[in-house]
């Protein structure tokens, strides 16, 4: 992953001496939009989840009317709940979380068409893009009236003396996917994206592997971690708990998405300049 954003950041670079000076341009970017995930608690739905509103800012370098890197500052929130699948295991397991994080990326966006905010030529294009990206995370879950975090409490048993290590609250995803970009007026464009994000956790919902002991996850994390670890409506272990018995599935690692609307403000030239400017009125 340490490669590949060193490659987004400098191959570009090795087609600016081919580039006409007017081709390049900057423009940043106000974003808004929401975001969901595909993990164990929505294990298939594309927008299967609670959607609650995400945003954020962008920068652009746009090197051609063709290639661009952009860097990112996203603020998600995602919500789902077992209640709401159509699995009836899954509504049995009961389960729920939110999770509130934060993305910071840089993506090398390819257009299908040239493209250039303030050019009456070039003003729409379909495009694609990958990068790299680096997310901290919060997962919570919602009890008596507070949302607590999860990841302290250990719900699977982690930092228990039968669990392993607590999870990380941050990591790299791999961020890719397609869009599409138009201008508005002058030095104002839009780009509508979806963008899936390609993570190497399974804790994104806080839910993995298989239930703890009750007991030893009372008596060691605390009354909290127990009322939260299981919410199961029937317990199917022969012991009237769910100790040891399937909880997540982790094999399969957590997505998450974005699907966004930025509006794009070009700030690398003024109107007054020859790009956009023809006989006194900005040419559209």
């Amino acid at each position: 992953m340490r490669y590949l954003a060193i490659l987004l950041i400098f191959i570009p670079s090795l087609f600016l001496a081919q580039v006409n000076k007017y081709d390049r341009s900057a423009d940043i970017g106000l974003v808004i939009g929401t975001a969901y995930y595909i993990g164990d608690v929505n294990p298939t739905k594309h927008f299967g989840t609670r959607l609650k509103l995400s945003g954020g800012l962008t920068y652009r370098n746009n090197i051609s009317k063709r290639w661009s890197i952009k860097a990112g500052l996203l603020f998600g929130q995602i919500e789902a709940w077992d209640e709401d699948s159509d699995s009836e295991w899954i509504q049995n397991r009961n389960l729920h979380f939110k999770n509130q994080f934060t993305e910071g990326s840089i993506q090398f966006e390819l257009n299908y068409f040239d493209y250039q905010i303030g050019q009456s030529a070039n003003w729409i294009s379909p495009y694609l893009f990958a990068g790299v990206a680096y997310y901290t995370m919060k997962p919570q879950a919602y009890f008596k009236g507070t949302w607590y975090e999860l990841q302290p409490l250990g719900t699977e048993g982690q930092g228990t003396s039968e669990g392993g290590k607590k999870y990380n609250l941050n990591g790299l995803s791999m961020p890719f996917g397609a869009g599409l970009k138009f201008n508005i007026y002058a030095i104002f464009g839009l780009s509508i994206d979806w963008g899936p994000r390609r993570t190497w956790t399974d804790y994104f919902d806080d839910i993995s592997t298989t239930y703890a002991d009750p007991d030893i996850l009372e008596d060691e994390n605390g009354e909290l971690s127990f009322l939260l670890a299981d919410q199961s409506i029937e317990k199917e272990g022969i012991n009237g708990d769910n100790a040891n018995m399937q909880r997540g599935d982790p094999g399969r690692k957590d997505w998450y998405f974005f699907t966004t609307v930025s509006l794009n403000i070009r700030i690398d030239k003024p109107p007054t300049s020859c790009w956009g400017y023809v006989n006194g009125r900005v040419r559209l």
